[in-house]
């Protein structure tokens, strides 16, 4: 079984696409499943040993971009028998100004051939603002805890402004998104980034794609440590937020603030993992302890699937929470203000496309989030 993402990403599509192939490779299909990720910016085929046959993956030996036609790209996809996992993401589309013409028979092709997958945020202001952060670091994911040190050493010691222009720019792309999808696809399944994220094995192995499995075989059963547990792991040995001991603390604890990391004048790009853990809680550090032995055993297992060319990238590294981005804009008060004028003044054009935000709704939100991180008291008492 194919299966093909859509996405305007910040969606959580590149998370999905390789867990979803990680699972479907714990499982009996008659074919082998390898991984794509985006099917517009470059294919090849290949003789790859570890399946004695040939099959498709991305350039190792140019950059990927835009070179090949639509009608390329289906003769690959077509001219292999194994399974393919991918995403096509909107704004590649745009990016290559395709005619529609050019671009109607390969819709047909992925309509007839692929289980196809959107993915949706209902929270469109943080979807804006994740965006607004990718203009300062220009990465959309991470892939390794020095990757995200790297990445984010410089934001968690300098707050950035975002334009609330540039932010509302990036809802009506959202709003473009959703009527491409509407007027090009035969969608299978909703990926609701809030509602299945915090659940996202369950998500997966209810997907009509498992059903002709005699058994779904989780996370747990294959690795011996839960997903999220893992993933958590994943988060804490790069968390440079410094929020881990606030969290913690009592609930007379004071107002969290925006501290520079918490981790004060040491080289953030030298920092090792250990530094990382040494800044976080308690509760924290001890369930790394608990858990870190099993996170590396998957860990290197699927480095593996990356060796063989099974998935292209490992698992992308959580870059930051709700309560992150809070903290690290300057200006989050007012994004949020612009946003709500938008989402309710019934001249725009985007009324109606996605819920306002007052204080409490937002406490609510960062909440529900953060706990699957961090071990932490209620925080509606320490905010």
């Amino acid at each position: 079984m194919n299966v093909l993402i859509l996405t305007p990403d910040r969606v959580g599509s590149t998370l999905l696409q390789r867990l979803l192939t990680v699972y479907m490779n714990f499982h009996e299909f008659d074919q082998p499943v390898i991984n794509l990720h985006e099917l517009s910016n470059g294919l090849i085929k290949y003789y790859n040993p570890a399946y004695h046959c040939e099959v498709l993956g991305k350039p190792n030996d140019r950059p990927w971009g835009y070179y090949q036609t639509l009608e390329s790209i289906t003769e690959l996809l077509n001219s292999t028998t194994h399974y393919k996992t991918s995403r096509l993401a909107h704004y590649h589309i745009q990016n290559r100004a395709d005619t529609l013409e050019q671009q109607i028979p390969f819709y047909s092709y992925l309509n007839e051939n692929f289980f196809i997958i959107q993915a949706r945020r209902g929270n469109l202001l943080e979807h804006a603002l994740s965006w607004c952060i990718y203009n300062e670091t220009k990465r959309l994911n991470v892939y390794s805890h020095a990757e995200k040190l790297q990445v984010m050493a410089d934001l968690y010691q300098h707050q950035i402004t975002v334009d609330p222009g540039i932010m509302i720019n990036y809802i009506f792309k959202y709003k473009d998104y959703l009527e491409w999808v509407d007027r090009h696809f035969v969608v299978s399944s909703h990926f609701e980034y809030e509602q299945h994220l915090p659940e996202i094995e369950k998500y997966i192995l209810n997907l009509g794609i498992f059903k002709t499995q005699p058994q779904k075989i989780t996370w747990q059963d294959n690795f011996g440590i839960d997903f999220q547990d893992w993933n958590r792991c994943h988060y804490l040995l790069s968390d440079l937020s410094g929020l881990s001991k606030q969290l913690s603390g009592s609930r007379q604890s004071p107002q969290l603030e925006y501290n520079g990391s918490g981790i004060g004048a040491l080289q953030l790009q030298s920092l090792s993992e250990s530094d990382i853990a040494l800044n976080l809680s308690r509760a924290d550090q001890n369930f790394l302890l608990e858990h870190g032995a099993n996170y590396q055993t998957v860990s290197d297992a699927i480095n593996q699937l990356v060796e063989r060319k099974t998935i292209t990238t490992t698992i992308p590294i959580k870059l930051n929470t709700l309560l992150e981005k809070r903290l690290l804009i300057k200006n989050f008060d007012e994004c949020v203000n612009v946003y709500n004028q938008w989402m309710t003044d019934p001249i725009s054009k985007i009324f109606g496309l996605g819920d306002t935000y007052n204080p409490e709704t937002l406490d609510f939100e960062i909440e529900r989030e953060i706990k699957n991180y961090h071990a932490i008291l209620q925080l509606t008492d320490t905010m």
